[in-house]
């Protein structure tokens, strides 16, 4: 993998599937960008395990989660990812529609660095995940010695 980090989309919408990915190739970003489905899957991922046995180690730049998933919701991902000492750098952007209070306090409270509601409107939904692909994937440096993490 070259020097640019690997963007972890967690996502069950298809239309915000879409309109992620859209977004993240208009600005032309090099970066891989991993779909997974759902929280399970999120988790099969980070951990290696299953369909991700064999993929290569490295933990993704960012993690891009939406928290209204099937199987796993997004909150409880989160919380297994900030428990665990191998994966609780990673960065985690919650993007998601809910704008429940208690949603966003639940997310800080178990650390993840920010919290997204997607916009409604097209063309801010696009400007929104251009600018969190370009600062989580490209500006923001990982801390040193972050375990699992090559770039």
């Amino acid at each position: 993998m070259s020097g640019l980090g690997r963007i972890l989309l967690v996502e069950d919408d298809p239309k915000d599937v879409e309109l992620t990915l859209e977004a993240l190739g208009d600005y032309n970003l090099a970066n891989e960008v991993v779909l997974v489905r759902d929280g399970a899957e999120a988790l099969d991922y980070l951990y290696c395990r299953g369909d991700f046995a064999e993929r290569a180690k490295e933990s993704p730049a960012v993690l891009l989660l939406d928290l209204k998933l099937p199987k796993i919701n997004g909150l409880e991902v989160l919380q297994r990812i900030k428990a665990d000492e191998r994966l609780r750098m990673v960065p985690v952007v919650v993007l998601t529609s809910s704008r429940e209070e208690s949603d966003m306090v639940t997310s800080y409270q178990l650390g993840v660095n920010a919290y997204v509601v997607k916009p409604v409107d097209f063309h801010e939904f696009v400007n929104a995940i251009k600018e969190l692909g370009i600062f989580w994937a490209i500006i923001n440096e990982a801390p040193p010695g972050s375990v699992g993490w090559k770039r």
